[in-house]
């Protein structure tokens, strides 16, 4: 009998354990949409202006690099 009341006890501690992390995950994630509505209000996301020049130059520098490195890489094998 008392292996029944044991089993009983562990059984309202596990229910309790897991109401427990329930609410804290609910509150958790509660707490990050507030705060995600609150930078969003405070510090809105700035759209970048478009500038047509600077890509295609900073473009053309990488693949000058990619070619340089291949090249060297091709020189020490």
């Amino acid at each position: 009998m008392e292996d029944v009341n044991l089993i009983l006890e562990s059984v309202k501690f596990m229910m309790l354990g897991m109401t427990v992390v329930f609410a804290f995950l609910t509150l958790l994630i509660i707490v990050v949409n507030i705060q995600a509505k609150l930078i969003k209000k405070f510090f809105p996301e700035e759209i970048p202006t478009a500038s047509t020049t600077q890509p295609q130059a900073n473009e053309a520098e990488h693949v000058a690099a990619i070619i340089a490195a291949v090249t060297e890489f091709r020189k020490q094998s």
